[in-house]
């Protein structure tokens, strides 16, 4: 499969793909004119992939997943080591939020004071 199939396949970008494979998460062998062959199976590979950075994972946490995004990655039991890392991002997402509900308050006073209604 080519690049541009597999990125079809799986609903992403050529340049997405590119990123995966540089980041170590997907392969791919050469044909003989230059191009990158994918196998089929890669396409659960990259759907997986898609799905836990959907979930708020970042490609570095999705390398705690990489002995599970050849199969349904939610099918089997959490490894301690994933559960680790969505704890962690959950937190990040936290902290964020927290962040922005604070920003959001100050400038709804700020209106609120300068007598606009929020």
């Amino acid at each position: 499969m080519r690049i541009g199939e597999l990125a079809e396949a799986t609903g992403t970008t050529p340049r997405a793909l590119r990123h995966y494979e540089q980041q170590g998460l997907i392969g791919s062998a050469r044909a003989a004119n230059g191009y990158r062959a994918y196998d089929a199976r890669t396409a659960v590979r990259v759907r997986n992939i898609r799905r836990l950075l959907e979930a708020g994972l970042t490609l570095d946490d999705v390398r705690a997943f990489l002995t599970c995004l050849d199969g349904d990655v939610t099918a089997g039991p959490p490894s301690a080591e994933g559960l680790r890392v969505a704890r962690d991002r959950l937190a990040v997402l936290d902290a964020r939020i927290a962040a922005q509900t604070a920003l959001r308050d100050r400038l709804a006073t700020a209106l609120r004071e300068a007598g606009e209604s929020v």
